[in-house]
């Protein structure tokens, strides 16, 4: 069973981000503050559950999260300052789209470029044993993916509908076919 909070501070955000690894596309964060008693079934980290299973919690955590942002850092971005930097600026981006300000942040991972005024812990595998970290993980994965699926209507032929961007062999071959578009993230090994 996943624990409500790492603080027990009914105003703690979970962080997660979605797309670090991926060779197109930008990276995705999310930031959630849930009510303590929220514990939907099924509840865990995005890549444990199925798209049909984090769709459907997707709409129980956004109905029901006290304050629930998304946000993202482009291909450019992440070429300019780096995925692990990119990444913290998705996190930051959707920590000041909460409206609401969170008292601290419980961050997924083991690294955190401290967010001014709040306090934070970095928490390993978190998605696997907070629940605000978990909702932050489903909402950061599916708008993602859906993210992607819309690119993939414009740039038919990467999979991306399917693969999210990320380093499957069809991918690579999709590039060594096609070439890179302009979603590529190009200080990644592509091939």
């Amino acid at each position: 069973m996943l624990l409500a909070s790492y603080t027990e501070h009914p105003l703690e955000a979970g962080l997660d981000e979605a797309g670090r690894g991926c060779l197109a596309g930008p990276v995705f964060a999310a930031a959630v503050i849930l009510p303590p008693d929220f514990a939907p079934a099924y509840l865990n980290d995005s890549k444990q559950l199925s798209a049909r299973r984090r769709t459907a919690l997707r709409a129980e955590i956004c109905e029901h999260a006290v304050a629930w942002a998304v946000a993202e850092a482009s291909p450019a971005e992440i070429a300019t300052v780096n995925i692990a930097q990119a990444s913290y600026l998705a996190m930051h981006r959707a920590v000041a789209a909460l409206g609401v300000v969170p008292a601290h942040l419980a961050v997924d991972g083991n690294r955190f470029k401290p967010y001014a005024g709040i306090e934070h812990t970095c928490l390993i595998k978190g998605d696997t044993r907070f629940r605000h970290i978990a909702a932050a993980s489903i909402l950061a994965k599916t708008f993602r993916d859906e993210r992607m699926a819309e690119l993939a209507e414009q740039f038919p032929g990467y999979g991306w509908e399917q693969n999210a961007g990320y380093p499957t062999p069809a991918h690579r071959a999709a590039i060594r076919q096609h070439g890179p578009t302009e979603h590529h993230r190009m200080g990644f090994r592509l091939l």
